[in-house]
C-alpha cells in the first residue's frame, strides 16, 4: 500500500504528460507586450537611422552624448542578432540607467579606501612587510605618477583596472599576491562581469577592434553594452514579465526559474532549500562531485519522480541552460508538487539575495534590483 502511494504520483505524470518548455517568439517572451498587455512591434523593418531615431526617443532625459548612446545600442543588437522593437531596447536602457546613470566609467564612493585597505590585508596575509609595500608603492608608475598617487586619485573602475595592470606587471612581488584578486569584478555602464565578458569572447567572435584587451572593451561604453546586452538578452527563457529576466541579470542566467523549482521543491521534502537559484556545487566553472542540498532532496523523491540517481544528476547539469525546462526532473518534480497542492506552481519567482561587494554600502538584494530596473523599463515603456 505504501509503495503504492509513492507511485501513485508517477502514474498521474504519465498520465498528465510532461510541459514542453514555450517556443520562442520573435521577441523574447517576457517582452512581447507592454505593461497594458499590447502587443509590442518589431522594428526588425526599420533602416538603422530610423532605429536610432526611435532609440533616441527611448533615451531618458539628460543624458550626455545621446546619438552616441543610440548608434551603440543599435550597433550591439546588430551584432548580438537581437530583435529591434521598444521592449528589447528598453530592456538594456533600464539596466544602463539603473547600473550607471549612462556613464560608461561610473564613479565609485571610496574606491581609494577600498584598494588601500585590501591592498593591506593582502600584504598581511603572503607576510609581506608594510614597509616593503610602502616603498613599492612609493615608486613611478608608467603613468608619471606613483602609485600612492593613482591610489588617492581613484575614482573609476576604468582607473581600477588600469592601475592593477600596472601593478601586475611593475611590482615585482606583484603577481605572485595580486594575480587573482582585482577589488572591483564588474565594470561599464552595466556593470558587466569580466568573466563573463572573457569566456563570451572566446565563444564568440568579438564584433568590434579589440583597443587593448576584453578586459578593457568591458569598460568602454559599446563594450560595456556589447556584453551587458549578450548576459541580459541573448539567451531563450519562457518568462512572462521582465522583472525575472532583470533578476537574472543580477543573479545569474536562469535563476529565476531555478528558484521556482527550488521552491517546489520545498513543498516536496521537509528541508527547506535557500532560494538563490544555484541547484549543484561549483569549483570555478566546474560542477563538484559533492551533491549540493538540493541534488540530496531530490534524491529523497527518486521512485516518486521515476528517475534515478544518475538521470537526477544529468539533469540538474542542465540547470544554466533552455533544457533543463524540458528535463523529465523539472517537469516530473512541477507535477508532483502540483498534485500535493492542488494548484499550479509558477515557473518563475524572484531569487532571494542579499548584495554583496565593497562597492556596496547599504541593504541590497537582488529583488530590490529587480523591481527598480523593472520600474525604469516601465518609464522607458511609456516614453514610446
Amino acid at each position: 500500500m505504501t509503495l503504492l502511494l509513492r507511485v501513485l504520483p508517477l502514474l498521474v505524470l504519465i498520465v498528465q504528460g510532461c510541459a514542453s518548455v514555450q517556443k520562442a517568439d520573435p521577441l523574447p517572451s517576457d517582452l512581447s507586450a507592454d505593461k497594458s498587455g499590447r502587443t509590442v512591434d518589431s522594428w526588425n523593418n526599420l533602416s538603422d537611422s530610423e532605429i536610432q531615431g526611435r532609440v533616441l526617443r527611448l533615451l531618458p532625459p539628460g543624458v550626455d552624448q545621446p546619438r552616441s548612446w543610440a548608434e551603440d545600442l543599435q550597433s550591439v543588437y546588430q551584432a548580438l542578432g537581437i530583435p529591434s522593437a521598444a521592449s528589447t531596447y528598453c530592456a538594456t536602457i533600464a539596466v544602463v540607467q539603473q547600473e550607471s546613470s549612462f556613464n560608461a566609467q561610473p564613479v565609485v564612493p571610496g574606491l581609494s579606501k577600498i584598494v588601500r585597505a585590501e591592498l593591506n590585508e593582502r600584504a598581511s596575509r603572503f607576510l609581506i612587510p608594510q614597509t616593503l609595500l610602502n616603498k613599492a608603492l612609493a615608486r613611478t608608475s608608467p603613468t608619471g605618477h606613483t602609485y600612492n598617487q593613482r591610489i588617492d586619485a581613484l575614482r573609476t573602475e576604468k582607473q581600477l583596472n588600469d592601475l592593477f595592470q600596472d601593478l601586475l606587471s611593475e611590482l615585482p612581488f606583484g603577481r605572485s599576491w595580486l594575480e587573482d584578486f582585482i577589488p572591483v569584478r564588474t565594470g561599464g555602464p552595466m556593470q558587466v562581469s569580466v568573466a563573463f565578458a572573457q569566456d563570451h569572447a572566446d565563444e564568440n567572435d568579438y564584433p568590434y577592434p579589440v583597443l587593448g584587451s576584453i578586459r578593457d572593451e568591458v569598460f568602454s561604453q559599446r563594450g560595456g553594452l556589447y556584453f551587458g546586452s549578450a548576459i541580459l538578452l541573448d539567451y531563450p527563457v519562457a518568462y512572462t514579465k521582465p522583472v525575472y529576466r532583470f533578476a537574472d541579470f543580477n543573479a545569474g542566467r536562469y535563476a529565476s526559474r531555478n528558484v521556482a523549482f527550488q521552491a517546489a521543491l520545498n513543498l516536496l521534502t521537509k528541508q527547506k532549500l535557500a532560494l538563490d537559484g544555484d541547484l549543484l556545487i561549483y569549483k570555478g566553472k566546474r560542477p563538484s562531485l559533492t551533491a549540493s542540498q538540493v541534488e540530496m532532496s531530490v534524491r529523497e523523491l527518486a521512485v516518486e519522480l521515476g528517475l534515478t540517481e544518475k538521470e537526477i544528476r544529468d539533469d540538474l547539469l542542465l540547470e544554466k541552460s533552455a533544457e533543463f525546462s524540458d528535463s523529465k526532473l523539472y517537469n516530473r518534480l512541477f507535477r508532483l508538487a502540483e498534485v500535493k497542492t492542488g494548484r499550479v506552481l509558477p515557473r518563475e519567482q524572484l531569487p532571494v539575495i542579499q548584495l554583496k561587494s565593497p562597492k556596496i554600502t547599504r541593504k541590497l538584494s537582488t529583488a530590490w534590483f529587480a523591481n527598480r530596473v523593472e520600474t525604469r523599463y516601465n518609464d522607458c515603456m511609456a516614453r514610446r
